[in-house]
């Protein structure tokens, strides 16, 4: 299972950094649509990173599909989540509370 990451060019540059190899820069929302179904049905990610910005820009069909997804688990990372904490998402995300 790999990581895969998608945002903006600035976004994902740190990751590129770090050493995830499936980052995929996606400026508008049309491409933002169009990766996030390629990596969908791509079947090799098992963690998919967003922006929560652009969590927000999918449409509500879209966007209830990554929330409820199991495989790959979609993480959404930058501004505020519905105020919840790393915590809470890490949890909700595994299914485990990995601080006990």
């Amino acid at each position: 299972m790999e990581i895969s990451v998608i945002g903006s060019g600035e976004f994902i540059l740190g990751f590129r950094l770090a050493g995830i190899r499936k980052t995929y820069a996606a400026e508008t929302e049309e491409d933002l649509i169009s990766i996030i179904g390629k990596v969908l049905d791509d079947g090799t990610t098992g963690i998919l990173v967003l922006e929560s910005r652009d969590m927000n820009r999918v449409p509500m069909r879209l966007q209830a599909t990554l929330e409820n997804s199991v495989k790959p688990t979609v993480i959404a990372i930058g501004a505020e989540e519905g105020g919840m904490s790393l915590r809470e998402r890490i949890k909700r995300s595994v299914g485990v509370d990995l601080w006990k």
